[in-house]
């Protein structure tokens, strides 16, 4: 395809068979340089072409057609015997209608002087042919072009697993112009317009409900199977399912950056990207084949020459050995791997970018933790309020407190409103004062009330505090809360303690982290050592540093590294990004919506869900687990079928099985990965 006029370049991504075009050419162009490979192409944007789907038979009618010719070839040898021309013209005709491509491209390397397994397997069959094994060459040419059927329908079922996230954003929505709502394919929707969603329809474009609640199902998304409520100014993503109720939404990203577009070109590039296994075996295989090569040779010439032994046994042995000796298997061991893993972490809302990152995940022993917003919510809420005056209405003094802190800038007092807010209990407040360091005063039906900390009271009420409140106050500091204390000017009359919440999963996760084989986890924050001890003791952490900045998360980091190795950083891709950086692998919380986690992490999770982290490592080494089978597999296999050749029992027949059964059975245990579920099951280390 670089040689058509108009193309400057062309690449192919193998592990999401993508073609990628730089320059200008045509569909049908593109095709007939690619006939040869019976491609069938649809461009990424614009109108898909319409194209059925065939049946297995039909894209496969030459193989069929060969075993035909086989099947007459037996029995005309059975009638004639195997050496009569009708019966070696059947084998004949077998070979080269069922390995017309294999052939072709087995040449054409020849040329070149590239000795892949194609190469390897034309010289085998043309070998077996000239010393008169017309029918066994018929038979692997059959086998090779069954076995390279069965490997693509595996490959595309691997594939399919993010080729389903495409089909699933709408290539169309409802849109409101000039005051009537109109059909528009998505391509063409601009930014600031506004879509209309339909019970049960799919939300075509990213953007902000700014009419109608409902509950909305992300999990093509963020990998979450229980819908979502969404309502007026909260976000939406092309590709989600809207529930029961009508939504009019305002766009705020084009068609190609919507949060699903994005995922699909991130998996892509993923699934072409080579891990550091498969770059192993690239290299193996490029010193590999010659030796194969030279094996063979030897094998056909050595005993003949030296030993005396029939020249046609033996040229035919190492013609086996040829076979045998493809590569295939070892070359596809890794790849559908990584694209199978790949493929299901996107489903379940993980998107890893590259196959490095994910052998990294399944080599981690160490996994470092940033608290706010990853082991908390990152959300203050009130978690106590104290009353220590009996002849209060609570609910009326905390309408007070609250409408004093909603004049206040800081996360705290948000907690609060949101707290009273439940309640509906706001006050009219005058004489309204913020005390820098302190507090806040105001006067409310004419008795001024404060809120703030232990300082401000004791400036106004001259003494320290009462020795029972002072109590009160410390039990709930040592539970890492922030405690704000009310009352008039004589009396203290409540305490509030608000705390940024630990996510309910948090201690869970860990747990299976450990149960994982992670020797540590840490908890790494810049927050004071009271609070981070209460956090790290619930959830269970191995250690806990405090009060750190981000250059001693960094140095933290390093240090771990210099102990264990391989160490991963969680993090929520905004803060903490020189230690996410650092670290071996940086996992990044929320990445649906955040532009910043999916660009700097290696790793994000989705949906802000720490429970997709054990689902993650396990997954990992599971995938590392299947490749060094693979590999292992590979390698003893055709180790064993080489051995036959040492009392001369290797045969054609059992060259093809070894390889191609090999090949199978490599790409169907990658397959395996797709059933690795975030079900929530620790499956031993």
């Amino acid at each position: 395809m670089k040689h058509l006029d108009g193309v400057v370049d062309a690449k192919v991504n193998f592990g999401a068979a993508k073609l990628t075009v730089y320059g200008s050419a045509t569909i049908e162009q593109l095709e007939k340089a690619g006939e040869f490979e019976k491609l069938t192409l649809q461009p990424e944007k614009g109108k898909q072409r319409v194209m059925p789907a065939k049946p297995f038979w039909q894209r496969h009618l030459s193989l069929e057609i060969a075993c035909l010719f086989i099947v007459a070839g037996y029995l005309v040898a059975y009638l004639y015997g195997e050496k009569s021309a009708a019966a070696i013209s059947a084998f004949a005709l077998a070979m080269m209608i069922g390995g017309n491509r294999l052939f072709k491209t087995g040449f054409q390397n020849l040329t070149k002087r590239v000795f892949d397994m194609k190469t390897l397997m034309t010289i085998a069959i043309i070998g077996a042919a000239i010393i008169g094994q017309w029918s066994e060459g018929a038979v692997v040419v059959i086998l090779f072009a069954l076995s390279e059927a069965l490997e693509s329908y595996s490959m595309d079922k691997a594939r399919n697993s993010i080729r389903s996230l495409m089909e699933m954003a709408p290539k169309e929505a409802l849109v409101i112009r000039g005051g009537k709502e109109v059909l528009i394919e998505a391509d063409d929707i601009e930014i600031g317009d506004r879509i209309i969603v339909k019970p049960g329809q799919m939300i075509a474009m990213d953007g902000e409900i700014v009419s109608g609640f409902s509950t909305v199902n992300q999990a093509a998304i963020t990998g979450e199977s229980i819908p979502i409520e969404k309502s007026l100014h909260e976000e939406v993503f092309a590709g989600t399912l809207n529930g029961e109720g009508l939504l009019e939404v305002k766009v705020t990203k084009l068609a190609e950056d919507t949060a699903i577009a994005r995922i699909i070109h991130l998996v892509e590039e993923a699934q072409g990207e080579k891990a550091p296994s498969q770059q192993f075996v690239d290299r193996f295989a490029r010193y590999y084949t010659p030796v194969i090569m030279l094996i063979a040779a030897l094998v056909a010439i050595l005993p003949p020459l030296v030993l005396q032994l029939d020249w046609s046994t033996w040229v035919y042995q190492g013609l086996a050995v040829l076979v045998v000796g493809c590569p295939c298997a070892l070359i596809v061991s890794t790849p559908v791997a990584i694209v199978t893993a790949i493929g299901n972490a996107a489903r379940h809302g993980v998107l890893i970018k590259g196959g490095n990152h994910l052998e990294e995940t399944g080599r981690i022993k160490a996994i470092a933790f940033d608290k706010t917003g990853t082991l908390t919510r990152g959300e203050p809420v009130v978690t106590d309020y104290v009353l220590l005056s009996k002849n209060i209405d609570g609910d009326v003094l905390l309408g007070t407190i609250a409408a004093l802190e909603s004049r206040a800038k800081h996360p705290l007092a948000s907690a609060i409103v949101k707290k009273a807010g439940q309640q509906s209990h706001m006050r009219k407040i005058e004489e309204f004062s913020a005390l820098p360091g302190r507090g806040v005063t105001g006067r409310v039906d004419g008795v001024a009330y404060f809120v703030g900390n232990r300082k401000l009271f004791e400036e106004k009420m001259n003494e320290p505090l009462s020795a029972e409140t002072i109590g009160k106050i410390k039990q709930l500091q040592n539970q890492g809360k922030t405690v704000m204390i009310a009352g008039d000017e004589s009396n203290v009359i409540a305490l509030i303690a608000v705390a940024d919440e630990v996510r309910v999963s948090s201690k869970d996760v860990i747990e299976r982290l450990h149960l994982l084989g992670i020797e540590k986890t840490i908890l790494l924050t810049g927050d004071n050592g009271a609070t981070a001890k209460f956090i790290g003791r619930e959830v269970r952490v191995s250690d806990i540093q405090a009060e750190l900045l981000p250059e001693d998360k960094l140095k933290f980091i390093k240090k771990l590294q210099a102990e264990y190795g391989n160490v991963a950083m969680v993090g929520d891709g905004v803060n903490d990004a020189p230690a996410l950086a650092a670290a071996t692998v940086g996992i990044a919380m929320g990445g649906a919506g955040a532009d910043t986690a999916l660009e700097t992490a290696d790793i994000a999770l989705m949906n802000d869900d720490l429970t997709k982290l054990p689902f993650t490592v396990k997954l990992s080494r599971k995938t590392l687990q299947i490749i060094k089978q693979n590999i292992t597999f590979s390698l003893v296999i055709k180790l064993l079928a080489l051995l036959l050749v040492i009392p001369g029992w290797l045969t054609l027949w059992i060259a093809i099985f070894a390889d191609m059964g090999t090949t199978l059975l490599v790409t169907l245990n990658g397959l395996r990965l797709l059933k690795v579920k975030d079900d929530g099951k620790i499956v031993g280390k």
